[in-house]
């Protein structure tokens, strides 16, 4: 198991490796680049949310001057899968905004021209726009070929409800019955936006033979490759993929949109294309977070142990199946020692885009019923809310909801430190409510490589195929240097592109300092096996005469030579003469990611008279396990409880009757600006993971799943009535008041 320890470099906060080009405007993003005889790609898309396309002709567009080639359906593979159908529609339209034609064209402007060029005609049909509406009996059907996953019984019609998830232990029903107060609730959230600032962006480059380059903005490109092969029936070795910089993603840029576009208007126009979203085109037409109806039961005795409790949780998936149940599922209960639960948990078609990630995906919304039904449950009881859940809290050897048991984890810990916290022990500000909650996210592993080069100068090049979106890089050269013992500015970083370094699984979940931190490990774990050999061999000694220890080779004690240590330097200085270059590499499955909790607690103050609420502190506590550089622990859960304060107050996609987005802007969709917030106070606790050299945890998601929970807690307390409906805007308070 590891544990703490005083490492040399470890827990420092140095520079960023892509910093200085950052902030000097040198790095590369999405729409940066540009290259000879590029065109220009556009799309057009359904003026309606559900209907059928009746025709879509592109000749008139493709004869204009200037336009080299159109696209629509019938030039795709059919018998699509329902990737290739978002990615340009077939039969129907499913959303406002549903891909159904693109061209190229010399310029920005000759595209658009061409786009009002296209013929489409369409036999409108009735949205459906809600998990309530879609679940009805007499529903409009979004898919007729759409039968319920995961049911007892093969279902005998189709329906909106794509799949259906069940997590279930010991017996509830005499849980509630030992119980001495039970509390339920009825919970919703909207769709709400990731709010990266880049839009989608990138350029394909296809050659005469059908093989090319195609630059992106992505959290994969890995992954961006096999989806744009498969929608296209390519082979994925005919398309090298290159991340770009990435301004934002927040799991928005983990599927595709713009890429088999560009890659099949490339292959056609014999020219490279170059395809941006506008940002209205980002909200309409990529994926936000699912919208969710969840609903909650929990009884407890008097002294707070919870006897039982039952969740129902219905998401929005969008136009196709893949909301994010799963995840909702295993994550409403989690931070708890729960003997009887029962979770039922739907993947539920409407006429909306389909969903993509939002850290954490699904937790937030779930998590949102189960703390707020919590802070309810301590309110019956007189209990202080920090203690129900400490009588509660999972600890290690617990066994999670999902299966397994926990190892160490730092919930208790978390818990504790919020209960002696200044921000917890000062009084209630005047006029104002405090809440509490506790955020949980199960963190993964998945496939990750790395390279680790050492130069002829006893310099170190890593290279590794995660785009970096939370300053993953610092990271990696932070552990290298642990590992190797050498300084950190000794250390340079390189995203490979798909050709040049080996798999590796997008950047999410929270995965990437663990799993290919861990490659980086491993491979300079390589490089010291084979320098301990080298310096063996230039010794005249048995290689288990060797250890290494800060950045050099020196003998093990007791060994009797009369040599001097060999520093990363020397050896590589002298490679050529001990076996040629050092090249240390790792390949892995990793396992056991190591689940992590967080407690979230916020002052916010309501003007009784407009709604308008105000922040006047937020506290972010999260176990990290170890943070390797604690700058970028604590910035991302400032980010993270900065986004959720902003879902849990403002954000919302505001649909109209017809299925029309009627806030696809920024000027329109309200996310938190700086003069929003009050400076949000971070304390890492760092309960080692035991599966990682270093002890890492996953730190990403868990910041923005309790912010939601702890804002409708504080508005309950500011307030005396307890909204169960996000948002918790100033006309939505103002109901809520008015109704009370």
């Amino acid at each position: 198991m590891s544990e703490a320890v005083d490492y040399k470099v470890i827990g420092t906060r140095p520079i960023r490796p892509d910093g200085v080009d950052k902030v000097t405007g040198r790095a590369q993003f999405g729409a940066d680049l540009n290259l000879p005889n590029m065109l220009y790609g556009r799309v057009l898309r359904s003026p309606h949310a559900h209907a059928k396309i009746k025709r879509i002709d592109v000749s008139k567009a493709l004869a204009m001057e200037g336009v080299y080639a159109a696209i629509s359906g019938a030039d795709f593979p059919q018998d699509p899968d329902d990737l290739g159908k978002n990615i340009m529609a077939r039969d129907k339209v499913l959303y406002h905004g549903h891909p159904v034609a693109a061209v190229a064209a010399k310029s920005q402007r000759c595209a658009e021209a061409a786009l009002l060029a296209i013929e489409a005609s369409y036999e409108v049909l009735r949205p459906v726009l809600s998990v309530d509406e879609a679940m009805a009996d007499d529903a409009t059907l979004l898919d007729e070929k759409c039968f319920t996953k995961n049911l007892p019984d093969k279902p005998d019609k189709p329906s909106n409800v794509a799949a259906v998830m069940t997590l279930t232990r010991g017996n509830v029903d005499e849980g509630f019955e030992q119980a001495d107060v039970i509390v339920e609730g009825d919970y919703n959230i909207p769709m709400a936006h990731q709010g990266y600032i880049e839009p989608h962006a990138c350029i394909a480059n296809i050659n005469e033979s059908g093989q090319g380059s195609v630059w992106t903005c992505t959290q994969g490109h890995f992954e961006f490759r096999a989806l744009t092969a498969k929608v296209l029936g390519m082979n994925v070795a005919d398309l090298k993929f290159i991340a770009s910089e990435i301004g934002g993603g927040f799991g928005g840029k983990t599927t595709i949109y713009l890429e088999p576009l560009a890659v099949l208007l490339s292959q056609k126009a014999r020219r490279p294309v170059k395809m941006l979203m506008t940002r209205e085109e980002v909200f309409r037409a990529s994926g936000p977070a699912a919208g969710t109806h969840c609903k909650i039961k929990v009884g407890a005795k008097n002294d707070g142990t919870i006897t039982a409790a039952k969740a129902w949780l219905a998401y929005e998936a969008g136009a196709f199946a893949g909301a994010p149940m799963g995840p909702g599922a295993m994550s409403v209960f989690a931070p708890y020692d729960l003997e009887n639960f029962h979770v039922d948990a739907f993947d539920v078609l409407v006429n909306k885009p389909k969903v993509a990630a939002y850290r954490a995906p699904g937790a937030p919304q779930s998590m949102h019923a189960m703390e707020s039904a919590l802070d309810d449950l301590a309110r019956k009881l007189d209990m202080d809310p920090l203690d129900l859940r400490m009588k509660n809290a999972a600890d290690e050897g617990t066994q999670a909801p999902y299966g397994p048991k926990f190892p160490a984890i730092g919930l208790k810990a978390c818990l504790e430190a919020a209960k002696v916290h200044p921000n917890y022990t000062s009084p209630v500000p005047e006029g104002a409510g405090r809440g509490v909650a506790v955020g949980f996210w199960f963190n993964v592993g998945m496939q990750s490589s790395a390279e680790v080069h050492i130069n002829e100068n006893g310099t170190v090049t890593v290279i590794e195929g995660n785009p970096d979106i939370g300053g993953s890089r610092a990271s990696m050269c932070l552990m290298a240097a642990e590992t190797l013992g050498v300084p950190y500015e000794q250390i340079r970083i390189v995203i490979g592109d798909t050709e040049s370094t080996g798999f590796s699984n997008v950047t999410g979940g929270s995965r990437t300092t663990f799993a290919t931190g861990m490659a980086v490990i491993q491979a300079c774990e390589d490089i010291i096996a084979q320098c301990k050999l080298r310096a063996a061999a230039t010794w005249g000694v048995d290689e288990d005469q060797v250890e290494w220890e800060d950045g050099q080779a020196v003998p093990a004690p007791g060994v009797n030579a009369d040599v001097k240590p060999l520093s990363l330097a020397d050896i590589a200085g002298n490679a050529a003469k001990t076996g040629g270059p050092l090249l240390g590499r790792a390949s892995l499955n990793a396992q056991r990611a190591g689940a992590s909790f967080s407690v979230n607690m916020t002052d916010l103050r309501v003007d009784q008279e407009t709604g308008k609420v105000d922040v006047l502190s937020f506290t972010a506590i999260q176990d990290a396990g170890t943070a390797i550089h604690p700058a970028y622990v604590e910035g991302q859960m400032q980010g993270g409880a900065a986004q959720g304060l902003g879902w849990a107050l403002n954000e919302e996609y505001i649909y109209d009757e017809n299925g029309v987005l009627e806030n696809a802007s920024f000027l329109d969709y309200r996310m938190p600006v700086a003069s929003d917030l009050p400076m949000i106070d971070t304390q890492i606790i760092e309960v080692p993971n035991p599966s990682h050299p270093y002890g890492v945890r996953g730190v990403g998601e868990t910041p923005i799943v309790a912010p939601l929970a702890a804002a409708a807690n504080a508005i309950r307390a500011a307030t005396g009535v307890r909204m169960t409906d996000l948002p918790l805007s100033p006309p939505n308070i103002l109901a809520q008041l008015d109704n009370a």
